[in-house]
C-alpha cells in the first residue's frame, strides 16, 4: 500500500533524504515545502534580488537532489540545504560582478542599464514587497539590504529565520564567534539606521510562502522529472 503524506511527515531527515534520492514525489515535496522560505531568504541575503534568489534556490535544489544520497545526517537536512544555497548564491554573486566588470570595460551606458536591474528601486518593486504592508517593514528590508554581505547573511539566518548560533555557523561554515561578532555589528547598524525597535516585525519581512512556495516546489519536481 502506498505511503500517505502523514507517513512522510513523521520520517526523520535521513529517511526523507533516502526517499527523495529514489525520487518519491511526497518526500521531495515535504523537503522543499519545509525549506523554501529559509532557502529563499538565504539566497536573498546574498543577492538582494527576488528573481535571482528564486533562480538560485531552484538551482541549489537540483544540485542537492542530484547528490542527496550522500546526506548522512551529521547536520540537519535544512542546514545541509542552506549551505548549498548559500554557496550557490555566492557563486551567482561572483558571476554578476564579473559580468558587471565586463560590461564596464565594453560600454558604460550598457553597464548603467544592467545595474538598474539590481537597484534598491527594483527590490522595492519585487513581489515580496507587495505583501509587506507596513512602511516600517519596508524600511527594515532596505536596512538589511544595505548591510555588508557577511553581516547580512548572518542577520537573516539568525534573527529572521531563527537559526541558532551553531546552526548559522554550520550553514555559513564560519566559527560561532564570527557569527556572534557579525550579528552584533549587523544589529547595531540596523538600530542606527532605524532608531526603532525591530524585534517583532521579522516574520513580515522577505516572505516566500503561499503561491511562491508552491510554485518553487512544483518547478523542482518538474525539473527532476517527478510527477506529483
Amino acid at each position: 500500500m502506498p505511503l500517505k503524506l502523514a507517513n512522510f511527515e513523521m520520517m526523520d531527515d535521513v529517511e526523507l533524504a533516502r526517499r527523495a534520492a529514489r525520487r518519491e514525489a511526497l518526500a521531495v515535496r515535504i523537503i522543499t515545502t519545509r525549506n523554501n522560505q529559509r532557502l529563499f531568504r538565504t539566497a536573498w541575503s546574498v543577492l538582494r534580488h527576488h528573481a535571482d534568489a528564486e533562480d538560485v534556490v531552484q538551482e541549489a535544489y537540483l544540485k542537492a537532489f542530484s547528490s542527496i544520497e550522500s546526506f548522512s545526517g551529521k547536520s540537519s537536512l535544512s542546514t545541509w540545504l542552506t549551505r548549498i544555497v548559500y554557496n550557490t548564491a555566492i557563486d551567482r554573486q561572483r558571476a554578476i560582478k564579473r559580468r558587471q566588470k565586463e560590461l564596464q570595460k565594453k560600454d558604460v551606458a550598457v553597464l548603467d542599464d544592467y545595474q538598474s536591474g539590481y537597484s534598491m528601486e527594483s527590490i522595492s518593486r519585487s513581489p515580496e514587497s507587495e505583501i509587506i504592508r507596513k512602511q516600517f517593514s519596508e524600511l527594515l528590508k532596505q536596512s538589511v539590504a544595505r548591510l555588508p554581505d557577511e553581516y547580512r547573511s548572518v542577520f537573516v539566518l539568525r534573527d529572521i529565520e531563527g537559526l541558532s548560533i551553531s546552526e548559522t555557523a554550520d550553514s555559513l561554515q564560519v566559527k560561532e564567534a564570527t557569527v556572534k561578532s557579525r550579528l552584533f555589528r549587523a544589529r547595531r547598524d540596523i538600530r542606527k539606521n532605524l532608531e526603532l525597535k525591530f524585534e517583532t516585525i521579522f516574520t513580515d519581512t522577505i516572505k516566500f510562502a503561499g503561491a511562491d512556495c508552491d510554485a518553487m516546489t512544483n518547478r523542482v519536481l518538474a525539473a527532476l522529472g517527478i510527477q506529483s
